[in-house]
């Protein structure tokens, strides 16, 4: 079995139409393995449903303080920031009827010094990965804005995952970022063309084959447990 295991994780579910369908379709005819569920989107009651028609993307939560640039949980107050991480855990398991696979945040939140330790709280207490924790890497540099507002299709291209992919996933479990959708009128986002230049990439035909050849094997966050056990196993055979 593979070293290398990758999660292609699709943040944002929930927060349009339009990103619901992407990511929908990144799963369908792609290499979108998880999503993680925002439950105060636009679009949250049509993610839920979609996401009973397909079983096999692993669905978590992603915990949003910030609505692009607006924050709206005051980050000076520790009470304020566990109420409302405790409320959207909660309005998820409402909304899906179980566990989140995983937890992460909008906008990295989750990494604000301030707000790190709910979050570790929360996953601790019922034994959920965690974004940016072990065992998994996170990679986020397939995003089409690396200066913010300013979009470079390039950044997205095949041609640039296939780099990350061969150069940068070395050994052990991955979770490769992304943010494929459709572009939806009306919807006001700053990411947003750059989520079908995403979509296309993820749905790309030649994109299974490079991962077969780098020894990448797609998992999602549901399948981390054995993913990570047989990691350990070869670790262990490699190191007698």
């Amino acid at each position: 079995m593979s070293r290398r295991f990758a999660i292609f994780n699709a943040d944002d579910f929930g927060y349009s139409r339009g990103i619901n369908r992407g990511i929908v379709e990144a799963h369908r005819r792609g290499v979108v393995t998880s999503a993680t569920l925002m439950v105060n989107g636009s679009a949250t009651e049509e993610a839920v449903r979609l996401s009973r028609e397909v079983p096999g993307l692993s669905v978590g939560l992603h915990v949003n303080f910030t609505n692009e640039a607006q924050c709206f949980v005051d980050l000076e107050d520790p009470r304020a920031i566990r109420g409302e991480l405790r409320a959207q855990f909660g309005r998820y398991l409402e909304l899906m009827g179980g566990l989140p696979t995983h937890l992460d945040a909008h906008q990295h939140i989750h990494r604000d010094r301030r707000v790190r330790p709910f979050f570790q709280e929360l996953a601790d207490e019922y034994s959920l990965p965690l974004r940016d924790r072990p065992p998994v890497v996170f990679k986020g540099g397939f995003y089409g804005q690396w200066e913010y507002g300013i979009s470079d299709r390039s950044k997205v291209s095949l041609a640039a995952l296939e780099r990350i992919l061969r150069q940068e996933l070395v050994e052990g479990i991955y979770e490769m970022s992304c943010h494929p959708g459709f572009v939806e009128p009306g919807f006001e986002c700053v990411y947003h063309q750059d989520r079908e230049w995403e979509l296309a990439t993820l749905c790309d035909p030649r994109l299974p084959e490079i991962l077969k050849d780098a020894g990448i094997q797609l998992v999602g966050y549901r399948e981390l447990p054995s993913a990570a056990a047989a990691f350990r196993e070869e670790e262990a055979m490699h190191g007698q």
